[in-house]
């Protein structure tokens, strides 16, 4: 996502640090998708589990249980892609051995929708933010009153945040099932925690 700012007076053009790391959640579900038929959800993580070997805990009840499977994949391998520099986030540690410290309280930032995979219809949002961390509300502070949205053909979009926390698309909020990409059932978000 371009964002456009002055620099000695002149306007500059800059990628958003956190477009890229919504492109890098898109890639990194890409290639989860490639190994296990779709993207992570609650019917991936027995999968996972016996593929990887792993001990650690993967649950489906927020976005950060549900991004560890894309972490004990080794899929990644850096959790700063998950985070965004809000006043109330941390940041990540990148120590990811124990449930304790993998994708901790206030590591993520994204929201995800599960239950899709590489073939739902190209303009599917899978996961946007930043989220005001603990809540379900979008930080319009942080870059200008825009949200980031990582949609199935792998764009990042920038879309207007109200002053409530809500996305605006088309006029309507992003999650109201009357938007056509969620044909008429609301999405199963999983918030961060």
């Amino acid at each position: 996502m371009l964002m456009i700012k002055k620099h000695r007076g002149r306007r500059v053009i800059v990628l958003s640090e956190l477009a890229m790391d919504a492109r890098q959640i898109g890639l990194a579900l890409e290639a989860f998708d490639k190994v296990y038929g779709r993207y992570p959800d609650s019917s991936t993580i027995a999968p996972v589990l016996k593929a990887s070997g792993t001990r650690l805990l993967l649950g489906n009840s927020s976005s950060n249980a549900i991004f560890r499977q894309l972490m004990v994949t080794g899929i990644v391998k850096d959790e700063s892609i998950f985070s965004a520099d809000t006043g109330a986030a941390i940041q990540p540690d990148n120590a990811f051995k124990t449930d304790e410290t993998m994708l901790a309280h206030r590591e993520c930032a994204f929201a995800y929708i599960p239950g899709f995979d590489s073939t739902c219809d190209w303009g599917t949002p899978l996961a946007f933010g930043p989220i005001v961390p603990g809540t379900t509300t979008l930080d319009f502070r942080i870059y200008g009153g825009k949200a980031f949205v990582l949609r199935r053909d792998m764009s990042v979009i920038a879309y207007p945040v109200t002053k409530a926390g809500k996305l605006s698309y088309n006029g309507l909020d992003l999650l109201d099932p009357r938007q056509p990409f969620w044909h008429g059932k609301a999405p199963d978000v999983k918030w961060p925690k």
